[in-house]
């Protein structure tokens, strides 16, 4: 099968690569002084619910055999408050995890362009 025949999640390196992208994004934004506040609080069991919803939620979007059972993203973050700045250092460090991991420039840009679509139903 020829790359552009392979689905993203295929050339992203199937489950294990995106749980490991997943997980790395997802310690970078608790770590990060300004998002920290999101996950303040909160306990450990629903800090690994929401990694293993995030991990779900990008095998399928990205064409893997995995289906997401968790909420839409407008209705996950919905009263979040999230601003612009919060977007753009939220892609800051999704740009530092796909790089970290070496992700092909091509697939970075359709991983981000993927995650841009959502950004009306999350940016209030």
């Amino acid at each position: 099968m020829s790359t552009a025949q392979k689905t993203l999640y295929e050339r992203l390196g199937g489950y294990d690569a995106i749980a490991a992208l997943a997980a790395d994004l997802l310690s970078r934004l608790q770590a990060d002084p300004q998002l920290g506040r999101f996950w303040a609080n909160r306990g450990v069991d629903s800090l690994k619910r929401e990694l293993q919803l995030l991990i779900d939620f990008f095998c399928s979007r990205t064409g893997g055999p995995v289906y997401y059972l968790g909420h839409d993203v407008r209705t996950i973050h919905h009263g979040m408050n999230i601003s612009e700045s919060d977007w753009a250092k939220f892609l800051d460090h999704a740009g530092t995890t796909l790089n970290k991991f070496s992700v092909p420039a091509a697939e970075q840009s359709e991983l981000v362009s993927m995650v841009q679509s959502f950004k009306n139903d999350i940016v209030e």
